[in-house]
C-alpha cells in the first residue's frame, strides 16, 4: 500500500535470454539506532502491513510481562514465537509439547488449520488420510506465545480479538518500537490483528531490535532475547529450503531476518545497529527474497557468492527440461 506521491522503484528484474521480461518494484528503508534513515528506496512513508515480519514485535509482551520466564520458555520456544514455520515435525512436535506444558490443546488455538509446507509432513498426512490441525499452521508458535501470555494475564480464550489484553499489549509494543501511532490493522491469515505502520516505522522498529544490546530497559532486553533466539535457531524460524533459514545460516548467526506475506521482509543487524524493512508492491516472494539478499550483500553482512545467496540473487531460471532460460537479478538500484 502506498498512500503518498513517491513511486516505488524497480528492485528486481526477470530476464529471459537477452530480454527484460518483468520488473518488480518496491520500497525499502535502512534505519540506524537513532531511527534515522541511512538509505531508502521508493517512499519511506508508504503505509504497509508488515504481516509476519512483525512477529518479533508481537513477541515482546510475552517476555516483558514475565510470562516467558514464569513458563520457563526456552530459546527454541522464543524462536518459534517469531516463526512462520513449515509445519515439519521439528516445529509441530515442539508446539505440541508447549501446549501440553500449558495444559491446553489444539482446540485452544485460534489460528486455523493449514497444510504443512514441509513435504514429508504433508505427504504423511495424505498417506494417513488425515487432515492438518492448527499446530501445522505456520503461525502456531506465535499463537502458543499468545496463549502463554493470555494464561499469565488471566485473560479470556479469544486472544485474537483486537480488544483482548494480548492484542492491546502487542499494539503497545508495536507503537513503542515503530515510534508511530498505528493507523489501524488488517486481519492476518492466522486471524490475529496485523497493525499497519510506515516502512520507516518498521525499519525503525528493526533498528530498535538491532541496537537493543546497548540498553538495559525491559523491552530492549526482551528484544535481545528474541533476536538471539532467531539467530540461534534458524531452522525453527522457517524450515529447510526457506530463505529465512538458509540466509540466516549463511550469515553465521549474526543477523536475524524474517519474511512476511505479500513480499515483506525485515532484517536485524546487531553488529551494525541497523534495521531494514522492504516491501515489493506486487506481493511476489521471489522478488522480496532477491531484494533482501541484495541489501544484505550491499551492507557487507551476506556473502554474494554463498549458495544460499546465489539461489535467490543472480539465480538461473530453468525451463521444464532443466535448461537455463533466464535469470532473476537485482535492479541497478540495489547494486
Amino acid at each position: 500500500m502506498n498512500n503518498s506521491a513517491s513511486a516505488p522503484v524497480p528492485m528486481v528484474e526477470i530476464w529471459r535470454g537477452p530480454f527484460l521480461e518483468s520488473i518488480h518494484a518496491g520500497h525499502a528503508v535502512i534505519c540506524d539506532e537513532a531511527g534515522q534513515i541511512v538509505q531508502a528506496w521508493g517512499d519511506p512513508e508508504a503505509v504497509v502491513l508488515p504481516r509476519s515480519s512483525a512477529k518479533m514485535i508481537q513477541g515482546l509482551p510475552l517476555i516483558t510481562s514475565g510470562a516467558a520466564d514464569q513458563a520457563g520458555l526456552t530459546t527454541e520456544q522464543l524462536a518459534l514465537a517469531c516463526a512462520s514455520h513449515n509445519g515439519a515435525a521439528i516445529h509441530t512436535d515442539r508446539v505440541a509439547a508447549w501446549l501440553k506444558d500449558l495444559e491446553l490443546g489444539d482446540d485452544d488455538f485460534r489460528c486455523g488449520p493449514q497444510w504443512p509446507d514441509d513435504k514429508p509432513a504433508n505427504h504423511a498426512l495424505i498417506r494417513a488420510y488425515e487432515k492438518p490441525c492448527q499446530m501445522h499452521n505456520n503461525c502456531s508458535g506465535k499463537h502458543a506465545g499468545f496463549l502463554t501470555l493470555s494464561q499469565h494475564l488471566g485473560a479470556g480464550p479469544d486472544y485474537v480479538d483486537p480488544d483482548h489484553p494480548v492484542q492491546t499489549a502487542c499494539l503497545e509494543a508495536f507503537e513503542q518500537t515503530t515510534q508511530q501511532a498505528s493507523p489501524g490493522f488488517g486481519v492476518d491469515g492466522c486471524s490475529a490483528p496485523n497493525f499497519a505502520t510506515t516502512l520507516h516505522g518498521m525499519a525503525r522498529a528493526m533498528a530498535f531490535f538491532a541496537s537493543a544490546h546497548e540498553r538495559t530497559d525491559t523491552t530492549s532486553q526482551a528484544a535481545v532475547r528474541l533476536s538471539q533466539a532467531m539467530m540461534l535457531h534458524p531452522d525453527l524460524v522457517a524450515g529447510e529450503g526457506r530463505a529465512c533459514t538458509e540466509l540466516m545460516r549463511a550469515m553465521n548467526g549474526k543477523v536475524a531476518i524474517k519474511t512476511g506475506a505479500e513480499a515483506f521482509f525485515v532484517a536485524i543487524i546487531p553488529e551494525k545497529k541497523l534495521g531494514v524493512a522492504l516491501k515489493i508492491v506486487d506481493g511476489t516472494t521471489r522478488a522480496s527474497e532477491c531484494a533482501i539478499a541484495s541489501i544484505l550483500v550491499k551492507l557487507g553482512v551476506l556473502d554474494a557468492e554463498h549458495p544460499a545467496t546465489r539461489k535467490r540473487r543472480f539465480a538461473p531460471i530453468l525451463n521444464r527440461r532443466g535448461i537455463e532460460a533466464g535469470s532473476i537479478k537485482p535492479a541497478a538500484t540495489l547494486l
